[in-house]
């Protein structure tokens, strides 16, 4: 097997310091069998400039919110725009990640990703594409690791948990069974540090299906959507969050 010869620098260096990389296969942490791989920190191939423009905009200064996770995160600056420049923009981080799975946040929080931050509140969305691979319990085990992970990281945080929307346009379908196996799983995590939100059932119609008024793509929510996300949380963010004047 030939050594990519990446493999020094991307165990050497921080988040801040990654260099550009070509589209190559990059250093890989092996997983030991019958380890989960969902709770190992592991890199993509494809998206260190995406981390790296996210480290620059928003590492090393503080945030009083975090959103962390996946596409849904971090569209809340594409298509949730309006909610987030009246709700967010002025005190809080986004380091939600196109394609991310639970294994690639851990990576970026074992780089240093919210080092010096010190939110008051961290949002968290994640595992929809973990669904490919990984069973339900797989990924709750992976979501277990990462809410731990960010309490140690961010001691003075309040964590919001966001049950998994639910995927596919039918209720039968085999990743929207999947998600609400894994939801069943991490609603358990809610303590005096962790608040678990489950905006699902107002994601679907009443007969189970997803309407693409809601989720063109049975997956991301349109406008609509952010502001039901938005408005489930406000509560939790009032007691940790004094309004900016």
């Amino acid at each position: 097997m030939k050594t990519s010869r990446f493999l020094v620098p991307l165990l050497a260096l921080s988040l801040c310091q990654f260099p550009a990389i070509a589209a190559e296969t990059v250093y890989q942490p092996s997983v030991p069998a019958g380890v989960n791989a969902a709770t190992i920190a592991t890199p993509r191939d494809d998206w260190y400039k995406d981390v790296q423009d996210k480290f620059n905009r928003y590492g090393n200064k503080h945030a009083d919110i975090v959103f962390d996770g996946d596409s849904i995160t971090n569209r809340w600056e594409w298509t949730g725009t309006t909610v987030w420049n009246q709700r967010y923009k002025a005190d809080s981080a986004d380091f939600g990640i196109e394609g991310d799975k639970i294994e690639n946040v851990l990576w970026r929080l074992s780089k240093g990703q919210v080092d010096g931050i010190d939110p008051k509140v961290v949002v968290l969305m994640i595992g929809t594409n973990n669904t490919y691979q990984y069973s339900a319990d797989q990924i709750a085990e992976g979501i277990k690791v990462l809410v731990k992970e960010y309490e140690r990281r961010c001691p003075n945080a309040h964590i919001i948990l966001m049950g998994i929307f639910p995927r596919g346009q039918q209720p039968t379908d085999g990743g929207r069974i999947k998600v609400a196996a894994v939801n069943a799983q991490i609603a358990s995590l809610a303590d005096n540090r962790v608040s678990y939100v489950d905006i699902g059932p107002k994601l679907i119609q009443a007969d189970g299906t997803i309407s693409t008024d809601t989720m063109p793509d049975f997956v991301h929510p349109t406008a609509p959507g952010y502001q039901i996300w938005a408005d489930a949380i406000q509560p939790i963010i009032d007691k940790y969050v004094t309004p900016k004047q």
